[in-house]
């Protein structure tokens, strides 16, 4: 039995038809702040509304970039997490794929996304507080990191999380070296204005199997086609350090990573504390805490 949203609009529903269908984004800016509020110009805040995102080289340098690659390695090897759900792996070989809830386990990390370059942008493009949706580290190992299929990180959230509105925003910062060829970031600029309603249920504890390969919520390849098509894809290199915001509805993804160089990155969500989250609109109850908060806690 699927649990609706109490919320009393749907404006954007997914896993209800038999056919999948485009939902144009109303009502819904991607950026809602102004150039006085925070570090991003004029010109960088119209580029991420035209294209969904913003690329920052060199965000993290030096030193502080050292210590964020340790903590990376650090977490990877924490004895102390195994066994823990918020360790994932890759299927068939147990290597480490992500860890989940990084701003909890990691004081590191958990100072560092509270900086003004990184908080502070999250506030300027949402044009509110915010607190952390979701956090992460990807390692995406060498000889075997398994890809991240073509997808709207939105239709999940709102399906899974009952997230109701576009007002997130996502921060990817590259901890290794990304390269054309390791399974680097790909995201189709502009596809952040077209919700794509996915087809079939939500399946019981879909977390459990979609942190590994997401099959439930992923697009018809006919609407993945379309926005290609449209839209064209934009692929993200760069050193170590380098970091993109993007927005919630992107469609995006990676390809695997047979080379013997992995690509590791952290992922950050801030969401407006304007856009609390419900019921889920498309599960029968919400993912755990790790992967979707409800711990409102303003950053500060």
């Amino acid at each position: 039995m699927t649990m609706l949203s109490t919320s009393t609009t749907d404006r954007y529903p997914t896993r209800r038809y038999r056919e999948p269908r485009l939902v144009y984004r109303t009502d819904d800016p991607t950026v809602w702040g102004t150039p006085a509020d925070g570090p991003l110009t004029a010109e960088q805040l119209d580029g991420h509304a035209l294209d969904g995102f913003t690329s920052l080289p060199g965000l993290l340098e030096g030193a502080e970039l050292g210590e964020a690659e340790a903590e990376l390695t650090r977490l990877m090897h924490d004895p102390a997490l195994d066994g823990d759900e918020r360790v994932i792996r890759e299927r068939g070989t147990d290597e480490v794929r992500s860890v989940f809830d990084v701003h909890r386990l990691s004081e590191f990390f958990a100072e560092l996304i509270k900086s003004e370059r990184i908080a502070g942008v999250a506030r300027q493009i949402l044009g509110s507080d915010v607190y952390v949706h979701q956090s992460r580290v990807n390692y995406k190992p060498g000889f075997g990191g398994a890809p991240f299929e073509w997808h709207s990180d939105f239709e999940t959230w709102h399906a899974e999380d009952g997230m109701p509105r576009m007002r997130a925003v996502s921060l990817s910062l590259a901890l290794t070296e990304n390269y054309a060829f390791n399974g680097s970031l790909m995201i189709m600029p502009g596809s952040h204005q077209t919700f794509v309603s996915c087809v079939g249920a939500t399946p019981e504890d879909n977390y459990k199997s979609s942190l590994v390969r997401q099959e439930a919520g992923v697009p018809d390849q006919d609407s993945v086609r379309m926005l290609a098509d449209k839209h064209g894809i934009h692929q993200f290199t760069g050193a170590s350090g380098s970091a993109v915001w993007f927005d919630s509805n992107c469609m995006h993804g990676s390809n695997g990573n047979i080379t013997p160089f992995p690509r590791s990155n952290l992922f950050i969500v801030f969401n407006s504390v304007h856009n609390a989250l419900e019921d889920p609109f498309a599960a029968d109850r919400p993912r755990p805490e790790h992967l979707g908060s409800r711990d409102w806690q303003v950053l500060r």
